[in-house]
């Protein structure tokens, strides 16, 4: 993970390293796609190509795209109009250091450019149709539909209690839509079938949702030295969380009956090698930040 996350890290600073970029734009960009964070999105891809045994040359530009995405998602996510955090990843957020309009130019750059960066997978060897298919699933699962229509949901959800669908609604957009595209953009580009496609993508929604629940039991529960930003925020904004709506051992049952599935979809699909994907879905209940 770490070998794959420099990787990505790297040719994330080439991309935004252009003069063609105004300066103070792109120092707000590059605070916060080069601030460090797990890379589970990048490696997500990467690692997927892997399982089919297929070079992860192509899958790097959709890696560095998925992040700007994510980043972006972060940047606006921070700002006073939405969450109103002050720290991210241990570093005082993008507003806080560029001011709240430079933030939202840099989340905006950031987003768009991940588009651009995810065509670039064509000149790395990637077929021209899989790489339009990836174009518009990634359009499709951080647009409306998915990561911004759970983002809305999320914030219209805040002060008042949530059913379980209505929170579940809500982690599956807000946070497994990505995690879903990621795996199903590493299985397209890897040439999967579709009956390995449709497991991945249960593989993915099912960690997409275990990876959500672990931050809601992280926020009541984790360091926030090793997790860069205060603990216990869920409950200062009266937000629905499973710890909150269902207890913490049932969030944690939940947990593990989440990753069993994921790995039962694993073994299903027949890939050259699931370990790296099992192993990432361990990593998503036993990690601390």
């Amino acid at each position: 993970m770490k070998t794959k996350a420099d990787l990505v890290g790297k040719r994330l600073a080439d991309l935004i390293e252009t003069p063609e970029i105004p300066e103070t734009l792109r120092q707000a960009m590059a605070y916060s796609l080069l601030a460090g964070g797990k890379r589970l999105r990048p490696v997500l891809v990467l690692a997927t190509l892997e399982a089919f045994g297929k070079s992860i040359d192509a899958g790097i530009p959709v890696a560095c795209a998925v992040e700007m995405v994510h980043t972006y998602s972060l940047i606006h996510d921070d700002l006073p109009a939405m969450d109103n955090d002050d720290f991210r990843r241990g570093k005082p957020t993008n507003h806080k250091v560029y001011g709240e309009a430079t933030a939202i130019l840099a989340g905006d750059a950031l987003l768009t450019y991940a588009f651009e960066t995810v065509c670039s997978a064509e000149e790395a060897g990637a077929p021209s149709g899989r790489v339009l298919r990836i174009v518009r699933e990634l359009a499709s699962y951080a647009g409306p539909r998915g990561m911004v229509g759970g983002q809305s949901a999320d914030m219209e959800g805040e002060d008042i209690p949530l059913t379980p669908e209505q929170l579940r609604y809500i982690h599956q957009h807000k946070t497994a839509d990505l995690l879903v595209f990621c795996v199903r953009a590493g299985a397209i580009l890897a040439g999967a079938s579709e009956r390995q496609l449709s497991l991945l993508t249960r593989y993915a929604n099912n960690i997409g949702l275990a990876f959500q629940i672990q931050d809601d039991i992280l926020d009541v529960t984790g360091d926030e030295t090793k997790m860069g930003k205060p603990v216990g925020s869920d409950e200062k904004r009266k937000k629905s969380t499973y710890p909150a709506l269902i207890g913490m051992e049932k969030s944690r049952s939940l947990l593990k009956q989440l990753i069993e599935e994921a790995n039962l979809a694993l073994v299903e699909a027949a890939l050259e090698d699931n370990s790296i994907l099992r192993a990432l879905a361990a990593f998503i209940i036993e990690r601390d930040y």
